[in-house]
């Protein structure tokens, strides 16, 4: 399926409601966006917490039924936004399985290359494994898979591709 346009940075997303503005909306790659789509991120960062398995839990489920709450309002963006908190859930415990520190490399970000992903030629850190947060990551792992192939989101998501990407 195709994904779209790119994920646009350079919209002034302080003064950018969303939900008046879904045309403005990116999908994007993994989780382009999260901290950043207004009014969503207010509404779902308050309940993402993955610090060991109870809280993961509490915080996936509560995500996910704001997930299914957007699906039913047929909001796509707020649905995917959901999506995408559940992916980070997973990818942040994840991390902070591999390294307690939450430090993937060695040093700083060059200030070039702040605010981008990858190396950058920096040295990775050896794994120093966290199996509380192992366990944090196995529970999103497993919301974010039901809410992206859940058949709602996927029509809705085809839906508002065709919409707003020609």
């Amino acid at each position: 399926m195709p994904m779209g346009k790119e994920f646009d940075y350079s919209i002034n997303f302080d003064k950018t409601d969303f939900r008046k503005h879904p045309e403005l909306y990116r999908v994007g790659k993994g989780e382009q966006g999260v901290l950043l789509v207004e009014p969503y991120k207010s509404e779902i960062l308050p309940h993402w917490r993955f610090k060991n398995p109870d809280i993961a839990r509490e915080s996936s489920e509560k995500i996910y039924e704001m997930f299914l709450n957007y699906l039913e309002q047929q909001d796509f963006v707020g649905a995917d936004m959901a999506r995408k908190y559940l992916q980070m859930g997973y990818t942040r415990a994840r991390r902070y399985a591999n390294h307690k520190s939450g430090k993937k490399y060695k040093g700083p970000v060059p200030d070039d290359k702040k605010g981008q992903s990858g190396a950058h030629g920096r040295e990775q850190l050896p794994l120093d494994q966290d199996p509380v947060k192992a366990a944090a990551a196995e529970i999103f792992y497993e919301k974010w898979q039901l809410a992206k192939q859940n058949e709602d989101y996927q029509e809705l998501k085809e839906k508002f591709i065709a919409k707003y990407s020609s």
